[in-house]
């Protein structure tokens, strides 16, 4: 597939955290598929309720609301996991066929030295290689327009 004369490739972005003994270098890339992880983690279903109406889901079960909050956090480290793939990182606890280990990520950054400051940059730099904000959008637009001869 092509947009205009381009092949879409993958939004990335890149974080340098220096160190003596050599630069920790983090390479994120934007994750194009979610087919793995609901294979994994199916989205959970709410509970059903008997009501004058009939059947109907209950979406305000507290069991239900932590099924989603627990299903919500496993998919954003996921995402996380995924996207920091590039950077060869050997995850400690960190499985990819293991769901329930994937919410060690930070903890595996923090056992590795990393402080949390650190942590939350790692996080910023997945975040921004998923997702646009209106400065990237500026940047694109600015040079789209410039190749066209015409001032922003």
């Amino acid at each position: 597939m092509k947009i205009g004369g381009v092949t879409p490739s993958r939004a990335h972005d890149v974080l340098i955290l220096p160190r003596p003994d050599g630069d920790l270098i983090f390479k994120a890339q934007s994750v194009l598929s979610m087919e793995d992880f609901n294979a994994l983690c199916p989205r959970p279903s709410a509970p059903v309720k008997l009501t004058k109406n009939g059947k109907e889901e209950n979406t305000d079960a507290p069991s239900y609301l932590q099924e989603v909050a627990n299903w919500s956090n496993r998919r954003h480290a996921y995402i996380c996991i995924k996207s920091l793939e590039p950077s060869n990182i050997e995850w400690d606890t960190v499985k990819l066929d293991k769901a329930s280990t994937w919410e060690n990520w930070m903890k595996d950054l923090e056992n590795g030295g990393l402080c949390s400051i650190e942590i939350q940059r790692v996080q910023q730099v997945v975040i921004d290689a998923n997702s646009l904000n209106e400065g990237k959008l500026k940047e694109a637009r600015e040079s789209f327009l410039l190749g066209q001869g015409i001032k922003a």
